[in-house]
């Protein structure tokens, strides 16, 4: 726990600093267009990197300078340069008049003010410049996460504040440093207080924030609240206002809400840039909805909308956890045959693709070809192959690559000794999976539910029941409530130990929701219910556990309906095998090989098993992947 103090002492005295002038008038607005006449002047140090003004869309931004491919959509340029005391740059809008501006009078502190800098979606800070915090800004930062919570202290606190000409910038980085820390409630009680309480005339960056952190809590009416708050304030909504809309809606499950924000910025005027679309891929790819996102892709290429490289990497992510990663790899080909070049995220996302279907060789190829295309492997990339060596059962190779990225001098983070933990668990290594765990805690990292749902599972394999329950009350000592997927390894493990009246009483608390729980059952829950009682031969009881499945509006899986194949088949009751498993068909829940195997069990005869291989063969040749490139 951490343990957060407040500085009660908010100084009155401010950092004097020459910041950013804005003035925006705004002239006409309606449905498909919104005209703003801006005046902005800049100043850039010599010490910073050349920069460029640019205009787009008669919106006036500072940009930080990036490849055509990942910005495709500029409709016009404003190039500066210094003469003297002065500069002056060619308003090609304004006719090609050379305008002019003192950067004696006008100044901004070195990597200070972000008011008016535009938003970097999905960066958490502005163009690549993380915020400076002055004394005040840090005094707000202490307060506001220390009372959070507790909106009504904050806003008094902050009326307190005496107004300085800076006090703006203070705010707005106050609140883009908590996006950082992914505070959520905190940004929201700050962005709000502007909008409610405070003199000043909030900008997009404001709106931008309050609406991503209430997409983030997934609050939908007060986002969109945020969105008719911009509007109502003659505020222009960006490319990233929509972005931000889009993640929100996807994240909630609400896909046509986040259909309906395509369709207004087209009425608008505002062909979905890039930047719209890789929004809306990622909230897909987070949402699990790998169909649609490769039904958005599609529409991209069609509206000719330019790919860059998050996009590929996005897609290649996409089929990677829809378990295609020969897609992937169709990706990855066509990304660099229209000569976009990959990054390291790219490879990384490659090498994910092929590690969740524990292809090891393939892994390695692309490991080794990201090496040579001069990118050094990160942390995130060799856990990406140490998952691929996990999944394949082979964990002396997720150690060995372990061991490499240590002594590359890549420091290995928490997702790596999760890795090792499961490596190891998968192959029945209990100790050695106990060995990884408690070298985490030894490197200073605490370990999180996933680590301990990890081990859970190792020592449930092993049928060690008595350390998995002193795994659950050391999660339950670190003030950690079991999730679903701990509780889940607790169950298996009281279901293999064959102690099914454990399994009941721990199945009937998440369902009654117990207090101490966190973990509501899912599908995977059912399953475990299903295998216990179908390996222990009580049939009755796994009928009724696969019926309160359909009950609570869970479908079952190719998993569930091979486990109930496999009870009957442990009793050689052929007709019974073949029933169901024609009600899984029917279903449309397509058989793996692990059904098929099951289902040759359950054969007594030479007859039979010719029987099951033509229904296998047949249903092989109708199956459907699960979407065409």
């Amino acid at each position: 726990m951490f343990n957060w103090t407040m500085n009660t002492s908010v100084t009155s005295s401010l950092l004097p600093s020459m910041n950013l002038l804005t003035c925006l008038s705004f002239s006409t607005v309606s449905r498909r267009r919104l005209s703003v006449e801006a005046h902005t002047y800049y100043y850039y140090p010599t010490a910073r990197p050349r920069r460029k003004l640019c205009a787009c869309r008669n919106v006036l931004q500072e940009t930080a300078p990036r490849d055509a491919e990942a910005d495709p959509c500029r409709h016009g340029e404003r190039k500066s340069r210094r003469r003297g005391d002065g500069a002056y740059y060619i308003d090609k809008d304004g006719g090609g008049v050379a305008r002019t501006f003192d950067r004696k009078k006008i100044s901004r502190k070195r990597g200070g003010a972000i008011k008016g800098r535009g938003w970097k979606y999905g960066s958490g800070f502005v163009d690549g410049v993380f915020p400076v915090l002055s004394p005040m800004a840090q005094d707000v930062l202490e307060l506001v996460q220390t009372r959070g919570t507790d909106a009504a202290s904050v806003w008094e606190s902050l009326d307190k504040i005496p107004q300085a000409h800076d006090l703006w910038d203070d705010i707005v980085n106050v609140a883009v440093q908590l996006r950082l820390n992914r505070q959520w409630e905190p940004i929201i009680t700050v962005c709000e207080w502007v909008l409610r309480r405070s003199s000043f005339r909030p900008d997009i960056i404001c709106y931008n924030l309050l609406i991503d952190a209430y997409g983030q809590k997934r609050q939908l009416s007060e986002a969109e609240a945020a969105y008719m708050a911009l509007l109502e304030a003659r505020c222009v909504p960006t490319e990233d206002t929509y972005a931000l809309l889009l993640r929100a809606y996807c994240g909630s499950g609400q896909l046509h809400r986040a259909e309906g924000v395509i369709s207004e910025m087209q009425r608008n005027g505002i062909p979905p840039t890039a930047t719209v679309y890789n929004a809306y891929l990622d909230g897909l790819l987070k949402a699990r909805c790998s169909e649609k996102a490769v039904e958005v892709y599609q529409r991209m290429k069609k509206e000719r909308c330019r790919t860059n490289t998050e996009t590929y990497t996005l897609m290649i992510n996409v089929y990677g956890k829809a378990n295609q990663p020969m897609s992937s790899l169709r990706v990855f080909r066509e990304m660099k045959s229209v000569g976009c070049k990959p990054n390291i995220c790219t490879y990384t996302a490659l090498v994910n693709a092929f590690a969740r279907e524990g292809l090891c060789e393939k892994a390695e190829e692309v490991f080794e070809e990201m090496q040579q295309a001069g990118h050094e492997p990160d942390v995130y990339a060799y856990n990406a192959l140490m998952e691929a060596y996990s999944r394949a059962g082979l964990p002396q190779g997720a150690s060995e690559i372990f061991s490499l990225m240590e002594h590359m001098g890549c420091e290995p983070d928490r997702a790596s000794y999760n890795i090792l933990v499961d490596a190891f668990g998968r192959a029945g290594l209990h100790q050695e999976a106990e060995a990884a765990f408690q070298e985490l805690k030894q490197q200073g990292m605490r370990p999180t539910m996933k680590s301990h749902m990890l081990l859970l599972s190792a020592h449930a394999r092993s049928g060690n029941v008595a350390r998995c329950e002193e795994v659950m009350a050391q999660l339950h000592k670190s003030g950690l409530r079991p999730d679903t997927f701990a509780l889940n390894a607790m169950l298996n493990a009281y279901g293999r130990a064959g102690r099914l009246d454990d399994m009941e009483r721990l199945f009937a608390a998440m369902e009654r929701g117990d207090g101490a729980i966190a973990g509501a059952p899912d599908t995977s829950t059912y399953n475990v219910m299903v295998n216990a009682y179908g390996r222990a031969g009580y049939l009755d009881r796994m009928e009724a556990a696969f019926r309160s499945l359909a009950a609570r509006g869970l479908a079952a899986d190719v998993v569930t309906w091979t486990s109930r194949i496999g009870a009957y088949a442990r009793k050689k009751e052929y007709g019974q095998c073949l029933r169901v498993f024609e009600e899984m068909v029917d279903a449309g829940c397509y058989p793996d090989a692990g059904t098929a195997k099951v289902l040759l069990a359950a054969c007594s005869d030479e007859r039979q098993v010719e029987q099951v291989k033509a229904i296998v063969r047949s249903m092989h040749k109708d199956a459907k992947t699960l979407f065409a490139l």
